[in-house]
């Protein structure tokens, strides 16, 4: 008779050890991943007030230059040796396209020079329409007032 109250005893803990690892692994996975979604080459863009939105950017055929904080030159994730090379790299790639945009993102902190060679070589090359990224600044609160006149 003992042994029958036994048996009618259930087991009601769950075990949840296969669900975390599962979880660990899923987590592993979009770890690995999530830096691979990103197309071309991470910058910190300059943040402004009102940005003009440039949804063709996102585009999986659109034509990125991205130029670092220390003047590394990128077309796609392919290193450009100097800005000269980029006309010649812009053109080919241009030849069989009929919209001729590109969009150049730059780091915030970057030297105006670099940006400058790279919009000059950029145009020499027979672009079209030329988009500059930036991000939206966040607001940290109300808008300043504006600057009351001075009375004399």
């Amino acid at each position: 008779m003992a042994l029958g109250r036994k048996a009618m005893m259930v087991n009601s803990t769950i075990n949840v050890t296969p669900m975390v690892d599962v979880m660990l692994v899923l987590l592993i996975i979009f770890m690995v991943i999530t830096p691979m979604l990103q197309k071309g080459v991470s910058v910190d863009l300059a943040k402004v007030n009102n940005p003009a939105a440039m949804p063709d950017a996102d585009k999986e055929d659109a034509l990125l230059v991205a130029i670092t904080r220390d003047g590394k030159i990128f077309f796609g994730s392919d290193q450009v040796a100097g800005a000269d090379q980029l006309t010649h790299l812009v053109k080919d790639r241009l030849a069989s396209r009929t919209d001729k945009r590109v969009f150049i993102k730059a780091d915030a902190r970057t030297r105006y020079g670099n940006v400058v060679d790279v919009v000059d070589n950029v145009r020499a090359a027979g672009v079209d329409q030329l988009g500059l990224l930036t991000e939206q600044r966040k607001a940290l609160g109300a808008p300043p007032p504006a600057a009351a006149p001075s009375g004399q």
